[in-house]
């Protein structure tokens, strides 16, 4: 089965990029292994950005029940400071963002393939890449593209995480006071080698997504309960804002083993790398989800102009990298004991530094990543 474009993976970078080069006209073959849209270990922030790109796409996420979130909170033990955002955003759950986007992707001519595990990709002598399925149908085009999110395709693997991060993701429902309490933030909560997020989604629940290293986690003896217990310990304020909240999933989401400040370097002539496959920010930032968008857009834009993949890659790695060591130096500082201890008093007298530091984290629109369109 060939078509002129195969992306592997059906989550929001994948979904992306095979709307936009779907409307240019190319047939493309979107796989994704699981059946149906599901709940993800994902912050679900919107940023700026991500709302732009997302209607350009023609999603409109007010519809969809997205929160505005006006505000960002930084909580340490029993301290917490808020800052007002320097852009627009929202929340949304990635299950109902992904089900939009699929929708979305199927109504611009997509072949979709749903609950099809991809076992290996490989490049032919012929130069056409070729997907080989779990039951051992084959796909093949001359162009893929790797969206496969944090789950890594054999032979195309990124390196491994030294510091084993994992991240946790639970839904609550809080209580009045709690819910009013929170309002239209986002909150960051610190504690000893990690970080959570708490913000409010559609149907008046609470996305609550975190991140641990393996070994904060061992303290609490690798157990979901052992973990919410110290973090709320080392983070009162955690305690406080999930007093009385009711979990609304059997067991946490989870997620292993996440490459932060990971940008691949290089790729191979026609099998172009987007969202996680491209680069993995660290989540405080909120700007995964943009990130996801912003390289599905790039790399479309990258194949309709005849430009090759390697030089895509290049050009995306050089414009991102001062992003991601801005982010990497910001997390670095959110796992000192120290830092954790004066942010708080910091931001209450400057709140500026909040809005300094979440635009320069923000995905840029840079002009050298616009493709030059190859000579006829």
């Amino acid at each position: 089965m060939q078509d002129e474009v195969l992306i592997l993976g059906g989550g929001v970078a994948g979904c992306a990029a095979s709307i936009a080069l779907a409307r240019k006209g190319r047939s493309v073959t979107l796989i994704e292994r699981e059946p149906q849209p599901r709940h993800k270990v994902c912050g679900e922030f919107l940023s700026g950005e991500a709302l732009e790109d997302l209607h350009a796409l023609g999603i409109d996420v007010a519809s969809l029940g997205a929160v505005p979130i006006d505000y960002v909170r930084l909580a340490a033990a029993r301290r917490a400071a808020t800052a007002p955002l320097p852009f627009p955003a929202k929340s949304l759950t990635r299950k109902a963002l992904d089900t939009a986007l699929i929708a979305e992707a199927i109504a611009a001519g997509v072949h979709v393939e749903r609950g099809r595990g991809v076992q290996s990709l490989s490049r032919t002598a012929a130069n056409i890449w070729q997907a080989t399925l779990d039951d051992g149908t084959i796909y093949e085009a001359p162009t893929a593209f790797l969206a496969t999110g944090k789950h890594d395709l054999r032979g195309h693997g990124r390196p491994k995480d030294p510091d084993q991060w994992i991240g946790f993701k639970m839904y609550y429902r809080m209580s009045p006071a709690q819910t009013a309490d929170l309002g239209d933030a986002s909150e960051l909560t610190l504690y000893s080698r990690g970080y959570g997020g708490i913000q409010p989604v559609e149907d008046g629940i609470t996305n609550f997504c975190c991140v641990v290293q393996r070994r904060y986690f061992e303290r609490a003896g690798l157990r979901w309960e052992g973990l919410l217990a110290k973090m709320r310990k080392d983070c009162p304020h955690l305690a406080m804002r999930l007093g009385g909240a009711e979990p609304l999933l059997d067991k946490p989401i989870t997620v292993t083993h996440i490459p932060y400040g990971y940008i691949r370097r290089v790729t191979e002539d026609g099998l172009h790398c987007i969202g996680d496959q491209a680069a993995v920010i660290p989540s405080f930032t909120g700007d995964g989800i943009s990130i996801a968008l912003h390289t599905a857009r790039r790399a479309a834009a990258s194949y309709l102009a005849a430009e090759p993949a390697p030089v895509f890659q290049a050009k995306l790695r050089s414009a991102m990298r001062p992003q991601m060591r801005l982010a990497e130096l910001a997390a670095d500082g959110l796992n000192n004991a120290l830092a954790r201890a004066v942010l708080p008093f910091f931001l209450r007298v400057w709140p500026g530094a909040m809005r300094v530091t979440a635009s320069l984290t923000r995905v840029a629109q840079h002009a050298a990543l616009d493709p030059q369109p190859v000579a006829s």
